[in-house]
Protein backbone atom coordinates (compact mmCIF):
# COMPACT_ATOMS: atom_id res chain seq x y z
CA UNK A 1 0.00 0.00 0.00
CA UNK A 2 1.46 3.28 -0.74
CA UNK A 3 2.29 5.54 1.69
CA UNK A 4 1.08 9.09 0.90
CA UNK A 5 3.35 12.36 1.81
CA UNK A 6 2.29 16.06 1.32
CA UNK A 7 4.99 16.15 -1.51
CA UNK A 8 3.44 13.57 -3.21
CA UNK A 9 0.29 14.49 -3.38
CA UNK A 10 -2.37 11.88 -3.12
CA UNK A 11 -5.66 11.22 -5.25
CA UNK A 12 -6.98 9.27 -2.65
CA UNK A 13 -6.94 11.83 0.28
CA UNK A 14 -9.42 14.40 0.10
CA UNK A 15 -7.37 16.93 2.26
CA UNK A 16 -4.78 16.68 -0.83
CA UNK A 17 -7.73 16.99 -3.41
CA UNK A 18 -7.29 20.93 -4.48
CA UNK A 19 -3.17 20.59 -4.44
CA UNK A 20 -3.98 16.94 -6.64
CA UNK A 21 -6.48 19.01 -8.82
CA UNK A 22 -3.81 21.42 -9.62
CA UNK A 23 -0.96 19.15 -10.56
CA UNK A 24 -3.44 17.43 -12.45
CA UNK A 25 -4.75 20.64 -14.26
CA UNK A 26 -0.91 20.67 -15.90
CA UNK A 27 -1.24 17.77 -17.59
CA UNK A 28 -5.01 18.41 -18.69
CA UNK A 29 -3.12 21.60 -20.76
CA UNK A 30 -0.89 19.59 -22.06
CA UNK A 31 -3.40 17.24 -24.46
CA UNK A 32 -4.06 19.64 -27.07
CA UNK A 33 -0.32 20.20 -27.70
CA UNK A 34 1.34 16.46 -27.47
CA UNK A 35 1.71 14.50 -30.09
CA UNK A 36 3.95 11.95 -31.74
CA UNK A 37 7.24 10.39 -29.67
CA UNK A 38 6.21 11.61 -25.70
CA UNK A 39 8.82 11.45 -23.13
CA UNK A 40 7.53 12.06 -19.18
CA UNK A 41 10.45 13.14 -17.32
CA UNK A 42 9.66 12.12 -13.60
CA UNK A 43 5.85 10.73 -14.28
CA UNK A 44 5.81 9.82 -10.29
CA UNK A 45 2.39 7.37 -9.40
CA UNK A 46 1.12 8.35 -12.92
CA UNK A 47 -1.17 10.55 -12.49
CA UNK A 48 -1.25 12.04 -15.96
CA UNK A 49 -0.59 8.67 -17.97
CA UNK A 50 -4.10 8.46 -18.78
CA UNK A 51 -4.37 11.57 -20.23
CA UNK A 52 -1.44 11.39 -22.45
CA UNK A 53 -0.94 7.99 -23.08
CA UNK A 54 -4.02 7.71 -26.10
CA UNK A 55 -2.78 11.48 -27.61
CA UNK A 56 0.30 10.15 -28.78
CA UNK A 57 2.08 7.37 -31.03
CA UNK A 58 4.71 6.62 -28.02
CA UNK A 59 4.65 6.96 -24.88
CA UNK A 60 7.95 6.79 -22.26
CA UNK A 61 7.98 7.43 -18.67
CA UNK A 62 11.10 7.76 -16.51
CA UNK A 63 10.91 8.18 -12.57
CA UNK A 64 13.33 7.09 -9.92
CA UNK A 65 10.48 4.90 -7.55
CA UNK A 66 11.34 1.47 -8.41
CA UNK A 67 8.57 0.36 -7.04
CA UNK A 68 5.77 2.83 -8.69
CA UNK A 69 7.31 1.84 -12.18
CA UNK A 70 6.51 -1.45 -11.67
CA UNK A 71 3.18 -0.84 -11.14
CA UNK A 72 2.71 1.22 -14.29
CA UNK A 73 4.30 -0.82 -16.32
CA UNK A 74 1.30 -3.64 -15.33
CA UNK A 75 -1.68 -0.95 -15.58
CA UNK A 76 0.01 0.55 -18.90
CA UNK A 77 1.43 -2.08 -21.06
CA UNK A 78 0.78 0.31 -24.10
CA UNK A 79 3.94 1.90 -22.51
CA UNK A 80 7.59 2.45 -21.53
CA UNK A 81 8.38 2.76 -18.18
CA UNK A 82 11.71 2.81 -16.75
CA UNK A 83 13.88 3.50 -13.63
CA UNK A 84 16.06 6.30 -13.64
CA UNK A 85 17.73 8.53 -11.73
CA UNK A 86 18.02 11.53 -13.79
CA UNK A 87 20.17 13.52 -14.80
CA UNK A 88 21.58 12.53 -17.18
CA UNK A 89 18.86 10.86 -18.66
CA UNK A 90 21.51 7.87 -19.41
CA UNK A 91 19.66 5.22 -21.50
CA UNK A 92 17.25 7.43 -23.66
CA UNK A 93 18.69 8.14 -26.81
CA UNK A 94 19.29 11.65 -28.38
CA UNK A 95 16.76 13.69 -30.79
CA UNK A 96 14.12 10.65 -30.58
CA UNK A 97 11.06 12.67 -28.88
CA UNK A 98 8.35 15.09 -30.56
CA UNK A 99 7.55 16.27 -26.83
CA UNK A 100 8.75 15.93 -23.65
CA UNK A 101 6.93 17.02 -20.93
CA UNK A 102 7.90 17.42 -17.04
CA UNK A 103 5.75 18.36 -14.47
CA UNK A 104 6.77 19.84 -10.75
CA UNK A 105 10.35 17.97 -10.92
CA UNK A 106 12.78 20.71 -12.06
CA UNK A 107 12.90 22.17 -8.32
CA UNK A 108 13.93 18.97 -7.04
CA UNK A 109 16.57 18.38 -8.76
CA UNK A 110 20.27 19.99 -8.14
CA UNK A 111 21.82 20.19 -11.51
CA UNK A 112 18.92 21.94 -12.85
CA UNK A 113 20.96 23.22 -15.97
CA UNK A 114 22.08 19.60 -16.37
CA UNK A 115 18.30 18.43 -16.60
CA UNK A 116 17.25 21.24 -19.13
CA UNK A 117 20.03 19.99 -21.26
CA UNK A 118 19.09 16.79 -21.22
CA UNK A 119 15.53 17.66 -22.77
CA UNK A 120 16.89 19.46 -25.06
CA UNK A 121 19.18 16.54 -26.35
CA UNK A 122 16.51 14.34 -26.44
CA UNK A 123 14.21 16.35 -28.52
CA UNK A 124 13.72 15.96 -32.21
CA UNK A 125 14.45 18.77 -33.92
CA UNK A 126 11.22 21.15 -34.36
CA UNK A 127 10.26 19.58 -30.96
CA UNK A 128 9.04 20.79 -27.80
CA UNK A 129 9.22 20.45 -23.70
CA UNK A 130 6.32 21.96 -21.67
CA UNK A 131 7.43 21.89 -17.64
CA UNK A 132 5.86 23.29 -14.91
CA UNK A 133 7.00 24.09 -10.95
CA UNK A 134 6.04 26.28 -8.63
CA UNK A 135 6.01 30.15 -8.79
CA UNK A 136 8.04 31.11 -5.78
CA UNK A 137 6.14 34.32 -5.17
CA UNK A 138 2.58 32.91 -4.11
CA UNK A 139 4.63 29.77 -1.88
CA UNK A 140 3.46 30.05 1.11
CA UNK A 141 6.82 28.63 3.14
CA UNK A 142 9.87 26.86 2.39
CA UNK A 143 9.61 23.35 0.99
CA UNK A 144 12.89 21.26 2.75
CA UNK A 145 11.76 18.56 -0.34
CA UNK A 146 12.73 21.38 -3.15
CA UNK A 147 16.28 22.31 -4.13
CA UNK A 148 14.90 25.53 -5.13
CA UNK A 149 12.14 27.57 -6.48
CA UNK A 150 11.83 30.49 -9.39
CA UNK A 151 10.60 32.99 -9.82
CA UNK A 152 9.30 33.72 -13.29
CA UNK A 153 12.51 36.22 -14.65
CA UNK A 154 14.87 33.01 -13.01
CA UNK A 155 13.10 30.24 -14.93
CA UNK A 156 13.00 32.40 -17.99
CA UNK A 157 16.27 33.12 -17.83
CA UNK A 158 17.57 29.54 -17.38
CA UNK A 159 15.77 27.89 -19.97
CA UNK A 160 16.88 31.24 -22.34
CA UNK A 161 20.50 29.73 -22.16
CA UNK A 162 19.22 26.38 -23.45
CA UNK A 163 16.56 26.24 -25.52
CA UNK A 164 15.87 28.21 -29.02
CA UNK A 165 12.65 29.90 -27.62
CA UNK A 166 10.94 30.31 -24.34
CA UNK A 167 7.13 30.77 -23.77
CA UNK A 168 6.65 31.81 -20.58
CA UNK A 169 3.30 31.16 -19.34
CA UNK A 170 1.27 30.05 -15.76
CA UNK A 171 -1.34 28.17 -14.31
CA UNK A 172 -3.62 30.48 -11.91
CA UNK A 173 -7.09 29.71 -10.90
CA UNK A 174 -10.72 31.42 -10.66
CA UNK A 175 -11.82 32.65 -7.55
CA UNK A 176 -12.97 29.39 -5.85
CA UNK A 177 -8.91 28.28 -5.94
CA UNK A 178 -7.38 31.82 -5.03
CA UNK A 179 -9.67 31.65 -1.88
CA UNK A 180 -8.62 28.33 -0.90
CA UNK A 181 -5.37 29.60 -1.54
CA UNK A 182 -5.53 32.83 0.84
CA UNK A 183 -7.24 30.15 3.68
CA UNK A 184 -4.31 28.13 2.86
CA UNK A 185 -1.96 31.36 3.76
CA UNK A 186 -3.86 32.08 6.79
CA UNK A 187 -3.37 29.15 8.31
CA UNK A 188 0.42 28.67 7.41
CA UNK A 189 1.09 32.34 8.89
CA UNK A 190 -0.48 30.72 12.20
CA UNK A 191 2.17 27.84 12.35
CA UNK A 192 4.91 30.29 11.29
CA UNK A 193 4.75 32.75 13.52
CA UNK A 194 6.31 30.57 16.43
CA UNK A 195 9.61 30.37 13.95
CA UNK A 196 11.18 33.73 15.36
CA UNK A 197 14.30 32.96 14.33
CA UNK A 198 13.57 32.06 10.71
CA UNK A 199 14.91 28.59 11.11
CA UNK A 200 12.81 26.91 8.28
CA UNK A 201 15.26 29.12 6.25
CA UNK A 202 18.50 28.99 8.07
CA UNK A 203 18.47 25.11 8.99
CA UNK A 204 19.38 22.16 6.62
CA UNK A 205 16.70 20.98 4.97
CA UNK A 206 16.68 17.50 5.68
CA UNK A 207 16.20 18.55 9.72
CA UNK A 208 12.98 20.20 8.68
CA UNK A 209 11.68 17.15 6.36
CA UNK A 210 9.44 15.38 9.38
CA UNK A 211 8.41 18.86 10.91
CA UNK A 212 7.12 20.00 7.53
CA UNK A 213 5.13 16.59 7.14
CA UNK A 214 3.40 16.75 10.42
CA UNK A 215 2.94 19.87 10.03
CA UNK A 216 1.68 20.39 6.42
CA UNK A 217 -0.68 17.51 6.71
CA UNK A 218 -2.22 18.68 10.19
CA UNK A 219 -2.84 21.89 8.41
CA UNK A 220 -4.25 20.34 5.50
CA UNK A 221 -6.51 17.79 7.36
CA UNK A 222 -7.28 21.41 9.18
CA UNK A 223 -8.17 23.12 6.31
CA UNK A 224 -10.75 20.07 4.97
CA UNK A 225 -12.48 20.45 8.49
CA UNK A 226 -12.82 23.98 8.09
CA UNK A 227 -14.09 24.21 4.13
CA UNK A 228 -15.06 20.71 2.93
CA UNK A 229 -16.82 22.14 0.24
CA UNK A 230 -13.73 24.08 -1.26
CA UNK A 231 -11.83 21.13 -0.89
CA UNK A 232 -14.09 18.56 -2.37
CA UNK A 233 -15.30 20.70 -5.03
CA UNK A 234 -12.03 21.73 -6.58
CA UNK A 235 -11.15 20.38 -10.02
CA UNK A 236 -8.70 20.77 -12.27
CA UNK A 237 -11.35 23.09 -14.02
CA UNK A 238 -10.84 25.75 -11.43
CA UNK A 239 -7.26 25.70 -12.33
CA UNK A 240 -6.91 28.42 -15.40
CA UNK A 241 -3.90 28.97 -17.93
CA UNK A 242 -3.11 32.63 -17.58
CA UNK A 243 -0.11 33.91 -20.11
CA UNK A 244 1.33 36.20 -17.31
CA UNK A 245 3.08 34.02 -15.14
CA UNK A 246 3.64 36.43 -12.48
CA UNK A 247 -0.21 36.12 -11.87
CA UNK A 248 0.33 32.34 -11.74
CA UNK A 249 0.51 30.01 -8.79
CA UNK A 250 2.87 27.27 -11.17
CA UNK A 251 4.85 28.37 -14.11
CA UNK A 252 3.94 26.28 -17.04
CA UNK A 253 6.73 26.81 -20.01
CA UNK A 254 6.92 25.75 -23.38
CA UNK A 255 10.60 25.08 -24.57
CA UNK A 256 10.91 24.84 -28.27
CA UNK A 257 13.58 23.02 -30.03
CA UNK A 258 14.58 25.07 -33.65
CA UNK A 259 14.08 22.51 -36.52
Amino acid sequence: MATYTTEITSDKLVSDNPIHQRLLKAYMAAIPHVKGDLLEVGCGEGRGVDALIDQVKSFHAIDKNEEIIEKLKGKYPKGKFEVMNIPPFETVESNKYDFVVSFQVIEHIKDDKLFLKEIYRVLKPGGYAIISTPNIRHSLTRNPWHEREYTPNQLTDLCDGIFDHVEAKGIGGNDKVWEYHEANRESVKKITRFDVFDLQHRLPAKWLRKPYEVLNRLNRNKLHKQQSDAVEGITYKDYIEVDNPEQALDLYYFLHKKP
